[in-house]
C-alpha cells in the first residue's frame, strides 16, 4: 500500500497543494507571491496502490501539483493581482549569471563568502544558480534508500538533514529571517517524513517521488543564500526553478531542455518577482507535465547554463573548487597547468573523455549565443580561471601555443576484436554488431575498424564487457562456426587516452608527436581512433601504462620537466660522486632546462635504499645508512620502475659486476633505460653483445656506456660519430688506462717500477688490486668494445693481451703479497726502460684496433719522444683515430682518463644525453 502526499478529485483530476501561509510573508512589497511548491501534508487515509505518483508545479498558470493516488489533504489556491501590468524581463549583457556548486555553500562561513562575492559583482543584473549544501544529495538520496529497504533508520536521517541546515541557519540568520527560514524547514522535513513514510509502507518509490525530495537541498540552500544577500543590502528573490525550467525526457538517464516553454515560464516568474537578483536552486526542474523531476548529471551547471540562455546573459560563472581546468588531470602529472582558454568543441571533448570540466550538455545553451563560461575556484579569487568560449579568429600568441590542449584518460575499460574474412564487403555487419551491444546496453567508448574490413574492434568499460562478448558469440554463433569470423576476442584491462585541441586540426606533426612520445615511453598502442574533426586523437592503451602514458605525452606536448626515474647501482666511488654531482645540479637542471631527475632508489651489495617521490640527496648517505634495507636487485628493478607517475627509467649502474651487467637485455626489454661504465656487457661474449644491441635499436630504450672507455672522454660518440657520417675505420690505437698512463708518465730517470706502482696505488688511480691494471685486461676489454663498434665481430680471447704482471706474482695470494714481492723483479721493467732511452724513445701500454686486418691487440710499445703518445702527464688517455678521412694525420681525442670525478661527469653526461632523446629541450 503507498501512502502519498495529494489531493484528488472525484474525476481523478489533479487539484493544486498550496504552499504554507507564512512563506513570503517578509517580503518587502505586495505587489509579488510567492507560489513556491512547498506542500502541506494535512491528513493521510490508507487506500489502494498507486499506478502512478507525482507531483506537478504550482505557478502562474496555475496549473496543480498532483499525485495520482487515493490520499486527501487540504488545499490553498494562491490568487494574483491580474489588475497589476506585467513587467517584462529584460535580457542581454546587463546580466551576470553565477554558479556554486556543493563545496562553496557547505557551511555557514561559505555561505558568507559566496553572498560577499554576489555583492562585489557590479553586474546591473545577477542570476545565482546554487547547489545543496556539500554531501546533502546524497543524504536525501540514502533517505529514500532507507525507506524502499524498510529501514526504520530513515527517521533519524531525516532528523540529521533537518540538524544540519537548522544549525546552518542559526549562525547565518537571525530575527525574522531565522524565524521565517525555520518554519519553512520544520514544515519541509515534516511533509518529507510523510513522503518518507509512505516509501516506506510500499516498498518503493518512483522517479518522480525521488526527485521531489532529493531537491530540498537546492530549495534550502538558495533561501538562505538569498536571506543572507538581502542582508547585505541587495534586493534579492529566491527562485524555485521548478516553476520555470520545463525538461522532456529523452531516455538515457538524460533531460532536455524546452527552451521556449521555459522562456515563457521565467518572464512571468519575473513578472511577479522583478529584482536584480535572483537566487535560483539547481538541479531541479519540472517537466511538460508539471511533474518535479532533476537535471541528472552536473545538474547544477546544466541549470546555470540553461538560465544563461534564457536570459541571454554576458557571462555564466561556474565557481568550484580548483583554479579551472587542467591541461591533464594533476594528481596523475604534477606539471599539468591550468588552461587560460577553452573553446566549447575542446571542453566537450575533454569532459566526454574524464577531464574534470563541464558536461558537453552544459556547454550547448551557452554556446547557441556565444556566451562564455568562467570557470574559478570560490577559495582562491586570486586566480583567474578557465574560460570557456569561441576562440578569436587570430589570436595573439599562438605560435607557441602547444596545439594540444589536454589530454584526459578513461580507465577500466576492455576492447573487443571482432574480427573475419566473412566482415569484408558484407552490408550491415557493423549494425549488427553494435545491435548486439545496444541490447545489452552497453556504452560503446570508442570504435576503431581497419580500411580492409577484416576487424572491428571497440572499447566498453570492463563492467560490460561479459556481457558483451556473450551477446556477439550469440549473434554470430553461426558464422564463427562457418569460420566467416575467426574470433570476438577481448582485451582486458586497458585504459583510453584522448588528446583534445581545436588546433591540432591545421597543426601538422600532432599525430606523429603523440606516437613518437608514447613509443619512447616503451608504451604500447592497442587502437586509435580520431575523428574527421581533428580534435581529438584517442588511442587504446594497457591499464597499467596509463599514467606513464599520460606524463610522457604531457611532457611532450608542454614541455614541462623531462621526469626520469632513476636507479643508482652501485654507491661506492664513482656512483657516490654521481650522487653528489646530482645533488648538485638537480636545481639548475630543472630550473633552466626542464629536466627533473629523481633518484627513487640506491643500492649496494648489502644495503638498499628506497622512496616513492625522490630520495633527498642532500643526505643520502645518512638515509642509507638509517633506513637502508637488504638489497634486493629485482626488488630494487620493481621499485623503480613500478611508479607510474614517472613516465621515463634509468638505470645506472656504476659497478664493475657482471651479474649486474646480465640484467641489462632483460631491462631494457622492460622499456628501462640503461646507462654504465659497466665494461662486462660490452666486452662479453659476442652473441649476448650482438642479442643486446639488437633489442637496444629495435625500441625506443636506450643504453648509453660512453664512459666504459675513457672515462668522460667523448671516445664513443666521436667513432659513432665518424661512422654514422660514412667514414671507414682503418685503425685505432691509444692509451686507455689512466692507471698505466700515470705510471709509464712517471717512469724515468732511475725510478724503480714498483715505486711508482706503490705511488700510483697510494693517489687512488689503481683498483685495490693493481693486478687488475697491470694485467692489461682493463684494457683489453675497452680495445674490444671499439672494435666491436667498428662492427669487428671479436670475442676478448681474440684479442693478445701482454700482461705486466710478472708470471710467478699471477698466483699471489692478496694484493699486499703482490706488492711485497714486486721489487723482485724491477730489474726487467728497467731494462726495458733504458733500451728505449737508448734509443730516443719512451715507454707506452696501448690497445690497438686494427680493423683491416680484422684484429686488436694488447702491448708495451715504444714511442719517439715526439710521438703525441709521449707528451703525455699525469693520468691522461689520448686515443687516435686513423680513417679514410684522417688518414695522413689521424683525429686525437685527450684528456683526463681516470678518477671519478671525471667518470661520474661522463655518466652525468649520458643521462642529460637521455633525457634529451625524452624530449627536454636542447
Amino acid at each position: 500500500m503507498a501512502l502519498c502526499a495529494a489531493s484528488i478529485s472525484h474525476n481523478n483530476t489533479p487539484r493544486i497543494l498550496s504552499s504554507s501561509s507564512n512563506t513570503f510573508s517578509q517580503l518587502s512589497n505586495q505587489k509579488k507571491i510567492s507560489a513556491s511548491p512547498h506542500f502541506s501534508l494535512l491528513s493521510l487515509t490508507p487506500r489502494s496502490s498507486l499506478s502512478r505518483s507525482s507531483f506537478v508545479s504550482q505557478w502562474g498558470r496555475r496549473e496543480p501539483y498532483s499525485l495520482h493516488g487515493h490520499v486527501t489533504c487540504s488545499v490553498r489556491d494562491v490568487l494574483l493581482d491580474e489588475s497589476k501590468e506585467k513587467l517584462h524581463l529584460p535580457k542581454g549583457d546587463m546580466w551576470s549569471v553565477h554558479k556554486f556548486g556543493g563545496t562553496c555553500v557547505g557551511s555557514w562561513e561559505r555561505i558568507k563568502n559566496v553572498a560577499q562575492i554576489i555583492v562585489q559583482d557590479s553586474s546591473e543584473g545577477k542570476l545565482v544558480v546554487v547547489s545543496a549544501m556539500s554531501k546533502v544529495t546524497d543524504m536525501m538520496y540514502d533517505l529514500i534508500d532507507k525507506a524502499q529497504s524498510r529501514d526504520g533508520s530513515y527517521v533519524s536521517a531525516v532528523d540529521a538533514v533537518f540538524e544540519k541546515h537548522k544549525l546552518t541557519a542559526m549562525d547565518l540568520l537571525d530575527g525574522d529571517d531565522l524565524a521565517s527560514f525555520l518554519s519553512r524547514l520544520h514544515h519541509d522535513i515534516n511533509n518529507l517524513k510523510a513522503m518518507l513514510r509512505a516509501i516506506y509502507i510500499a516498498g518503493h518509490a518512483t522517479e518522480s517521488f525521488s526527485d521531489f525530495v532529493v531537491g530540498h537541498g537546492e530549495l534550502w540552500s538558495a533561501q538562505m543564500l538569498s536571506y543572507v544577500v538581502r542582508k547585505n543590502g541587495l534586493d534579492c528573490e529566491w527562485m524555485d526553478t521548478r516553476e520555470v525550467l520545463i525538461v522532456n525526457p529523452s531516455g538515457s538517464n538524460q533531460v532536455d531542455p524546452d527552451f521556449a516553454e521555459s522562456e515563457k515560464r521565467l518572464e512571468e516568474w519575473f513578472s511577479r518577482h522583478p529584482s536584480k537578483t535572483i537566487v535560483a536552486t539547481g538541479f531541479i526542474a519540472s517537466t511538460q507535465q508539471n511533474i518535479p523531476t532533476t537535471l541528472k548529471r552536473d545538474g547544477s551547471d546544466f541549470s546555470a547554463a540553461i538560465m544563461g540562455a534564457l536570459v541571454r546573459a554576458r557571462q555564466v560563472t561556474i565557481w568550484t573548487d580548483v583554479d579551472g581546468v587542467y591541461s591533464a588531470d594533476p594528481r596523475k602529472v604534477s606539471e599539468a597547468v591550468i588552461l587560460r582558454t577553452l573553446s566549447y568543441q575542446e571542453a566537450w571533448e575533454m569532459s566526454y573523455f574524464g577531464a574534470n570540466v563541464l558536461h558537453p550538455r552544459t556547454i550547448m545553451p551557452v554556446m547557441r549565443y556565444d556566451i562564455p563560461i568562467l570557470i574559478r575556484n570560490v577559495f582562491n579569487l586570486s586566480a583567474p580561471g578557465t574560460m570557456i568560449c569561441r576562440p578569436a579568429e587570430n589570436e595573439d600568441g599562438q605560435k607557441l601555443e602547444s596545439p594540444v590542449k589536454g589530454f584526459a584518460t578513461i580507465d577500466n575499460v576492455a576492447l573487443v576484436n571482432v574480427e573475419g574474412t566473412g566482415l569484408a564487403g558484407v552490408p550491415g555487419t557493423a549494425s549488427a554488431i553494435f545491435g548486439a551491444v545496444k541490447d545489452v546496453g552497453a556504452n560503446v567508448i570508442v570504435i576503431s575498424q581497419a580500411s580492409s574490413e577484416h576487424s572491428v574492434c571497440f572499447a566498453v568499460p570492463e563492467k560490460e564487457v561479459a556481457a558483451v562478448a556473450e551477446a556477439l558469440k550469440s549473434r554470430f554463433h553461426e558464422a564463427l562456426n562457418a569460420g566467416r569470423l575467426s574470433q570476438v576476442a577481448v582485451i582486458p584491462n586497458c585504459s583510453i587516452l584522448a588528446a583534445v585541441g581545436q588546433k591540432m586540426a591545421s597543426t601538422h606533426g600532432v599525430s606523429a608527436t603523440l606516437f613518437n612520445a608514447l613509443a619512447k615511453a616503451n608504451i604500447n598502442v592497442h587502437a586509435i581512433a580520431q575523428g574527421c574533426s581533428e580534435y581529438n586523437i584517442t588511442v587504446v592503451i594497457k591499464g597499467g601504462d596509463c599514467i606513464r602514458a599520460l606524463r610522457a605525452v604531457h611532457s611532450r606536448f608542454y614541455l614541462s620537466k623531462t621526469t626520469i626515474a632513476m636507479g643508482i647501482i652501485g654507491p661506492g666511488l664513482i656512483g657516490a660522486t654521481l650522487l653528489d654531482q646530482l645533488r648538485d645540479q638537480a636545481a639548475v637542471l630543472k630550473e633552466d632546462f626542464n629536466i627533473d631527475l629523481r633518484v627513487m632508489g640506491i643500492t649496494g651489495s648489502r644495503t638498499m635504499l628506497l622512496n616513492d617521490v625522490g630520495i633527498d640527496l642532500s643526505r643520502w648517505r645518512e638515509l642509507v645508512k638509517d633506513k637502508g634495507e637488504v638489497a634486493d636487485l629485482e626488488k630494487f628493478r620493481q621499485h623503480v620502475h613500478g611508479n607510474h607517475f614517472l613516465p621515463n627509467t634509468v638505470l645506472v649502474d656504476c659497478t664493475a659486476d657482471s651479474n649486474v651487467a646480465s640484467c641489462y637485455h632483460d631491462w631494457l626489454r622492460r622499456g628501462i633505460h640503461v646507462i654504465t661504465p659497466n665494461k662486462k656487457a660490452n666486452s662479453g661474449p659476442l652473441d649476448q653483445y650482438l642479442k643486446l644491441r639488437a633489442l637496444q635499436r629495435q625500441s625506443y630504450t636506450h643504453y648509453f656506456y660512453e664512459a666504459t672507455v675513457g672515462a668522460g672522454l667523448p671516445i664513443i660518440s666521436t667513432l659513432r660519430g665518424l661512422l654514422e657520417t660514412g667514414d671507414k675505420i682503418l685503425r685505432i690505437e691509444g692509451i686507455f688506462s689512466g692507471t698505466l698512463s700515470y705510471i709509464f708518465n712517471n717512469f724515468k730517470g732511475t725510478r724503480a717500477f714498483s715505486n711508482v706502482v706503490a705511488e700510483a696505488k697510494q693517489a687512488g688511480y689503481t683498483e685495490p688490486d693493481p693486478r687488475d691494471d697491470l694485467s692489461g685486461t682493463d684494457v683489453a676489454r675497452k680495445v674490444i668494445i671499439l672494435a666491436r663498434e667498428s662492427g669487428l665481430k671479436l670475442e676478448l680471447s681474440d684479442i693478445p693481451v701482454q700482461s705486466l704482471v710478472p708470471e710467478p706474482l699471477r698466483a699471489s695470494a692478496t694484493a699486499e703479497e703482490f706488492m711485497q714481492q714486486l721489487p723482485q723483479f724491477d730489474n726487467e721493467m728497467a731494462r726495458a726502460r733504458q733500451e728505449a732511452e737508448d734509443a730516443g724513445d719512451v715507454l707506452r701500454y696501448v690497445g690497438v684496433v686494427d680493423a683491416e686486418s680484422q684484429q686488436g691487440l694488447v702491448e708495451l710499445r715504444r714511442y719517439k719522444k715526439d710521438h703525441p703518445f709521449a707528451q703525455l702527464a699525469g693520468s691522461d688517455n689520448i686515443i687516435a683515430f686513423t680513417t679514410t678521412r684522417y688518414k695522413e694525420q689521424p683525429l686525437i681525442v685527450r684528456g683526463p682518463g681516470a678518477g671519478a670525478q671525471v667518470t661520474a661527469g661522463g655518466i652525468f653526461n649520458d643521462i642529460l644525453l637521455l633525457a634529451s632523446y625524452l624530449g627536454a629541450p636542447s
